[in-house]
C-alpha cells in the first residue's frame, strides 16, 4: 500500500511559480505510476500530468503543457509538480495518485490518493 501527502500549494501571482511535492510512504513507490490531478471550485476533478515507474515517460493535459513538469525522485519516495507561468485558471486543489500499472488521464485508474494542497493564481 502507498500513503501520499502533498505539499506545497499557496497564493501565487499569475506568471509566478510553484512545486509541488508528493510524499509516499511505502516500499513500492518505484513499482507505480504516479499522476496529478486538480479540481476547481464547482469543477470535476482533471487530469494534469503523470509519470512512468523510471521516469522515462511522461504525458500531459494540453491546458498545462510547456508550462508545468512533473518529474519523480524514487530515492526519495517523492514525485513533484513544477508550475511555471502560472494562470488564474490553473487554481484548484491539486492532488498526487498512485497507480499500480497502467495510469493514464482516468481517476479510476489510480487506487491511491492524497489529500490534496491547494493553489490560487491571482490576476
Amino acid at each position: 500500500q502507498v500513503q501520499l501527502v502533498e505539499s506545497g500549494g499557496g497564493l501565487v501571482q499569475a506568471g509566478g511559480s510553484l512545486r509541488l511535492s508528493c510524499a509516499a510512504s511505502g516500499s513500492t513507490f518505484s513499482s507505480y505510476v504516479m499522476g496529478w490531478f486538480r479540481q476547481a471550485p464547482g469543477k470535476e476533478r482533471e487530469f494534469v500530468a503523470a509519470i512512468s515507474w523510471t521516469g522515462s515517460s511522461t504525458v500531459y493535459a494540453d491546458s498545462v503543457k510547456g508550462r508545468f513538469t512533473i518529474s519523480r525522485d524514487n530515492a526519495k519516495n517523492t514525485v513533484y509538480l513544477q508550475m511555471d507561468s502560472l494562470k488564474p485558471e490553473d487554481t484548484a486543489v491539486y492532488s498526487c495518485a498512485a497507480a499500480p500499472r497502467s495510469g493514464g488521464v482516468r481517476p479510476t485508474a489510480y487506487d491511491y490518493w492524497g489529500q490534496g494542497t491547494r493553489v490560487t493564481v491571482s490576476s
